[in-house]
């Protein structure tokens, strides 16, 4: 525990229900019957249960378990996209939330347009964006493509469009509480992937508070000072990245 320093995140018994609208093992045309007649049989799954944890100025805290077990959920109720049922979530700074990097541009508009869009969408001006233009272009490895629409770029080209555009404007907003869901992954090359990893290490030792949620079990142990094991909404272990880890291996 770190005394006399101000908590950059407080999460106090934080819990948090989602409504499933339709039968298990229903078709498709009896669900629809159902939604016609408003006869549907609302079900609710408690994502979160009753949660709580701090994370210290320049602190790096895994989070880890299986598919459905509410990492992502408890991001985005961090970042302020989910309002809590019940709890209590303080942050103490700028918050960035960055999830997976593989969405956010516009097939129908060219790289150039796209940059100025993601930009304006992330908060940056025009100015800013004019200023960061050219450096976004060179990390991308894409210049031959500016005025080429999207639809027209493989996957992978999307995938480094996308993450050059938002790793640059998160450097410009210079957060205090950084949380990144599955991020590390660019989705290019190996090149590519190379510098984009350490351009995450970048920001991620900066000194930022920095909330990992990842399925890599060695980019957890090598970045961080805690980890989470989080299984159906508990807290099942906290504490030192090898021993967590161990502990969820084990079970």
């Amino acid at each position: 525990m770190i005394t006399g320093v101000k908590k950059r995140i407080i999460v106090e018994n934080v819990s948090k229900t989602f409504k499933v609208d339709f039968k298990k093992n229903e078709s498709t045309l009896f669900q629809f019957i159902d939604f016609l007649f408003r006869k549907i049989n609302k079900r609710e799954i408690e994502v979160l249960k009753n949660i709580s944890f701090e994370v210290f100025p320049g602190e790096i805290l895994g989070i880890i378990g299986k598919n459905g077990s509410g990492k992502s959920t408890l991001l985005r109720l961090i970042a302020g996209v989910y309002q809590a049922d019940a709890g209590e979530i303080k942050t103490n700074g700028k918050v960035v939330y960055l999830t997976g990097v593989n969405q956010g541009s516009s097939p129908k508009l060219t790289m150039r347009e796209n940059i100025f869009l993601m930009g304006s969408v992330m908060g940056l001006s025009q100015k800013d964006i004019k200023e960061r233009f050219d450096e976004i272009v060179e990390f991308s490895g894409l210049r031959d493509f500016i005025d080429m629409r999207v639809y027209q770029f493989s996957s992978g080209m999307i995938s480094r469009l996308n993450f050059s555009i938002v790793i640059h404007c998160v450097k410009h907003h210079n957060p205090d509480i950084l949380l990144l869901d599955e991020v590390f992954s660019a989705g290019g090359d190996k090149d590519f992937n190379k510098k984009a990893t350490e351009k995450m290490e970048e920001l991620i030792n900066s000194g930022t508070s920095v909330i990992l949620v990842s399925h890599d079990l060695i980019l957890i142990e090598k970045y961080c000072n805690r980890v989470i094991y989080l299984g159906k909404g508990d807290i099942l272990k906290i504490g030192k990245p090898e021993e967590v880890i161990s502990f969820y291996k084990e079970n």
